[in-house]
Formats: C-alpha cells, sequence, structure tokens
C-alpha cells in the first residue's frame, strides 16, 4: 500500500498549533470527520480509547494515533506537522511534532495491518522526516511522504 493510497494533499497540514495531545486529537479527528462527512464524537471517541492502551507517540518525535471506525470502508490518513513539538508519552519520552492520523475500516484486517506498517515504515526513515521537518509548506510536506526512499 503507498501512502498517497490513504493521504491526499488536502489532508496534508502545516504548522499546527496545539498546546496538548487531547486538544491536537480533537482537532484532528474534527477535521478528518468533516472531510469523510462523520460524526467527530466517535472518531475522537475511538482515538482516546485507542491512546488509553498505551500511547501511539513511536519515538524520535513521531505518532501514529489510529483507530477501527465502523463506516469507513478504506483507510483515511491526516498527517500533521505542528508548529511546536508537544508531548505525546511517546515511548522515548521525547515531543513530537509529525502526527499521521489513521483512521481504518474494521475489515478486513489485511489492509488495516498493511496501511499502519507503510506508515510506520516511511515515518521511520530518517531522510523522510528530515524532509518532512524541512518542508516549507504542506505542499512540501505532502512531496516528501509519498516520495520514494532512495
Amino acid at each position: 500500500m503507498h501512502i498517497a493510497d490513504i493521504l491526499s494533499p488536502d489532508d496534508t497540514l502545516c504548522d499546527v498549533r496545539a498546546s496538548d495531545k487531547d486538544r491536537l486529537l480533537r482537532e484532528l479527528t474534527a477535521r478528518a470527520a468533516k472531510v469523510l462527512r462523520l460524526d467527530a464524537a466517535p472518531l475522537a471517541d475511538a482515538i482516546a480509547k485507542r491512546e488509553q492502551l498505551g500511547s501511539t507517540g513511536m519515538g524520535d518525535g513521531i505518532a501514529i494515533p489510529h483507530a477501527r471506525i465502523a463506516s469507513l470502508s478504506k483507510p483515511f490518513g491526516m498527517l500533521a506537522r505542528l508548529r511546536r513539538a508537544i508531548d505525546f508519552a511517546a515511548i522515548d519520552g521525547k515531543p513530537v511534532d509529525i502526527v499521521f492520523l489513521l483512521l481504518l475500516p474494521t475489515t478486513p484486517h489485511g489492509e488495516q495491518l498493511t496501511a499502519l506498517a507503510s506508515v510506520a515504515r516511511k515515518l521511520r526513515n530518517a531522510h523522510v522526516t528530515a524532509d518532512l521537518r524541512g518542508a516549507a509548506d504542506s505542499a512540501g510536506i505532502y512531496r516528501a511522504i509519498i516520495a520514494d526512499p532512495t
């Protein structure tokens, strides 16, 4: 699965302001709900429940909050680069400045794992994250995330 299959340029956000993790996740789920034409509350609840199981902050300033949503037919992503890094209770204790919100359908499970693995693999690439952090605008962030690493 390619990142471009789940992320559009319109859902790539640059210099998002957030004072804390909860507010950021509420803002991102509200934006996602608007795009998907869904009620924001169930999306926010699903993301919050997943975070209660353990932080989705994977280290090195990256987080991939994700949840399964029954009303989705295919994975949906939203990428945000934050203006200032925030505490996300990441596994390495470092603040997070790159957040990829991933909403997945409840079935099939293989597609969910493929989408999550694709995003995680891409964001573990130091060249990609450097390009994300160095991009001048949302278009540059989008180009950096969908580019094939070389």
